[in-house]
């Protein structure tokens, strides 16, 4: 299974190889489509979804989705991909607000949060992309540590956090990553409290640690 982006950056706009839109309103059918898999998939898993509930979703006909993927794994594996994208389009333009290095990943948790409590159905498809598209689900935590890594070094080299090699910059990162995880299914998939103040208790762990 071949996948093409219309950017290798954005990843907002995902079809199968040789399928990517060539007009603006191929564009906004695609969209469509990977909006309507989001619902499907969302509500019933991969193994309970069909293309027709796809194409229903998005009152498309059945050839149509058939012109921009090629089965319901290629539009399973470019879901992942964009729901990655919006996460982090969601989170990036907090990032210029923030005072330091920590405050930015108090922001960017604060922003992820809020994305969750509105598409509480990405934790469903991203955890079956283990099993349904492995590659699409480890690169979803790759380039999410990346980012999260990228911003620690900038901060260590502003003198804003502790330096650290590469080594434990990643270790950083993954760790940070696997607590923000953790906190989006609590707070953002399971509970209802305020983004802000998760977001608050979180940077004060990460400032002061847990001595006294």
């Amino acid at each position: 299974m071949s996948i093409s982006r219309t950017s290798a950056d954005t990843g907002a706009t995902l079809a199968s190889e040789g399928k990517r839109p060539r007009t603006a309103r191929g564009e906004k059918t695609l969209r469509k489509i990977l909006d309507a898999a989001l619902g499907e998939f969302g509500e019933r898993g991969f193994g309970d979804s069909s293309i027709v509930g796809i194409t229903s979703r998005a009152k498309v006909a059945l050839g149509t989705f058939y012109t921009y993927f090629d089965s319901k794994e290629a539009v399973f594996a470019a879901l992942v991909g964009d729901m990655s994208g919006r996460v982090r389009d969601h989170v990036a333009p907090v990032l210029g607000q923030a005072r330091d290095g920590l405050d930015g990943e108090r922001l960017a948790l604060e922003a992820y949060l809020d994305f969750v409590a509105g598409h509480k159905e990405v934790y469903r498809i991203i955890d079956e992309a283990e099993f349904v598209d492995p590659a699409g689900f480890r690169a979803h935590y790759q380039t999410t540590a990346s980012r999260i890594a990228a911003r620690l070094q900038a901060a260590a080299q502003r003198g804003e956090i502790g330096e650290g090699d590469a080594f434990a910059t990643e270790v950083r990162a993954w760790a940070l990553m696997g607590m923000n995880v953790f906190l989006g299914l609590r707070f953002g998939v399971w509970g209802n409290e305020s983004p802000a103040a998760v977001a608050a208790e979180v940077n004060s762990l990460l400032r002061h640690g847990l001595e006294p």
